[in-house]
């Protein structure tokens, strides 16, 4: 995870507590949490990266529309950040 930026990070987390979750979906979550305005230009190339670098999968609901899960490897990742911050938090 030491590749991803902290907002990509982010969008894993949201990603991983949603059912299949679709852009505007993680834009209304992520917005509550950073108290402010996501862009499409800042939103949608992070999500891209991290479909690219097979941390989520993308799919089709529509044709306007993608949801977005998280992969096991998504997921494996998550889990190894939480391992390696609780040995610092109790």
């Amino acid at each position: 995870m030491d590749d991803l930026t902290g907002f990509q990070r982010d969008l894993l987390y949201v990603i991983a507590g949603a059912d299949q979750p679709s852009g505007q979906d993680v834009k209304d979550e992520i917005e509550q949490y950073y108290s402010a305005e996501i862009n499409h230009g800042r939103l949608y190339p992070n999500l891209d990266t991290v479909v690219n670098k097979e941390l989520v999968e993308k799919g089709q609901l529509d044709r306007r529309t993608n949801y977005y899960d998280i992969t096991e490897e998504g997921e494996e990742m998550i889990e190894n950040r939480r391992e390696w911050e609780s040995q610092y938090i109790d």
